[in-house]
């Protein structure tokens, strides 16, 4: 469970650190898929996935880690990737669904042999 830990866990803390250094760029980006409140909902995504990517990377309380960053990706996705009709907006929906599953796996499995916290939680 380490590697998948260390392998999900990164995208999430690459994306969500990148989110703090371009922080105005991120937030037009939004905007431009109409979001409103695009500062309020930012400080969310980088709190969500550097926090939940932490957790998991960890491995410390894993498994609310993998729900924080579902409970993040699954609107991230319908929000962002929605465009069918552009083939790359299916390749990002499609590793998004991929990664999804590597997150329900370490809510089943936790965190694993090298976890800062091992048990039920």
């Amino acid at each position: 469970m380490l590697v998948a830990r260390v392998l999900l866990s990164s995208i999430f803390l690459f994306s969500g650190v990148k989110k703090i250094f371009a922080f105005s760029a991120t937030q037009g980006f939004m905007a431009q898929y109409g979001m409103k409140m695009t500062g309020l909902f930012l400080i969310l995504a980088i709190l969500f996935e550097v926090g939940g990517g932490l957790s998991v990377l960890l491995g410390y309380f894993p498994r609310l880690g993998a729900l924080a960053l579902l409970l993040f990706l699954v609107p991230t996705t319908a929000v962002f990737h929605r465009d069918f009709a552009n083939p790359a907006q299916i390749i990002q929906f499609s590793k998004n669904v991929a990664i999804m599953g590597g997150l329900v796996a370490i809510l089943a499995a936790g965190g694993g042999e090298f976890a800062l916290r091992r048990g039920k939680r």
